[in-house]
């Protein structure tokens, strides 16, 4: 089965992927080298850090994984719907991760770990907005499931059978946007420092204003149509 997604949420995957990259590489490029959007790695470092005894830095990763899911929790509560639809309060979600992100640079700044978990809980945030749509599963803060679906559609090619294309297109445009936000993330990093997350924090900010203004001008013509009827 294929997907259709409304042309909004291909530019708002693509968006919020490069976002996430740019967080992503100044949190490892940090005091701390510790990357904040993909849990698996964070996880793996928690066992290692056990295992040697290292407390220090076991409490903040696990307080990073912990930070991670407590965004997910409070975009869950803000949007309370698995389906992705406009009308949803992204806008709010949005304005949520932007202000996160300004609130962990001066943190980051002062090498507290609180800037690492508030960045983290904004990833979180982000990526639970992401939402399941027509069968396809968009995340925007880790790219495990892209390669692997893209892996998938590279063997059903080999062996002839019918590919679905958008799908595949959506896992490229993710990975690409992430890949380019980690680019420039890191550009960013090197002449700003932490004040580089004034990038990621004003894209979110502004889509958030954007998405509200989208939907209240879609809504006022659905109103129009109706009045026309």
């Amino acid at each position: 089965m294929g997907i259709e997604l409304p042309r909004w949420v291909w530019l708002g995957a693509g968006l919020l992927a490069g976002v996430a990259g740019m967080v992503n590489v100044v949190g490892y490029l940090g005091f701390e080298h510790q990357a904040v959007t993909h849990l698996t790695g964070t996880t793996t470092l928690l066992g290692s850090a056990i295992a040697r005894g290292d407390m220090r830095a076991a409490s903040h990763l696990g307080g990073v994984a912990l930070a991670f899911m407590l965004g997910a929790a409070l975009s869950g509560m803000i949007i309370q719907d698995s389906t992705l639809r406009l009308g949803r309060r992204y806008g709010v979600t949005l304005a949520l991760e932007s202000a996160l992100l300004l609130a962990a640079i001066p943190l980051f700044k002062h090498e507290q770990i609180a800037g690492a978990l508030l960045a983290a809980m904004a990833c979180g945030v982000q990526n639970a907005m992401a939402t399941t749509y027509s069968g396809a599963v968009i995340r925007t803060s880790h790219l495990s499931g892209m390669f692997t679906d893209l892996g998938i559609g590279l063997g059903h090619a080999l062996r002839g059978m019918p590919l679905q294309r958008r799908r595949l297109l959506l896992c490229v445009l993710i990975i690409s946007s992430f890949f380019a936000g980690a680019v420039a993330g890191a550009l960013l990093f090197g002449r700003m420092g932490y004040d580089a997350l004034l990038v990621p924090a004003v894209l979110t900010g502004a889509t958030g204003v954007g998405y509200v203004a989208y939907r209240y001008l879609w809504a006022l013509r659905e109103r129009e149509y109706d009045a026309g009827d």
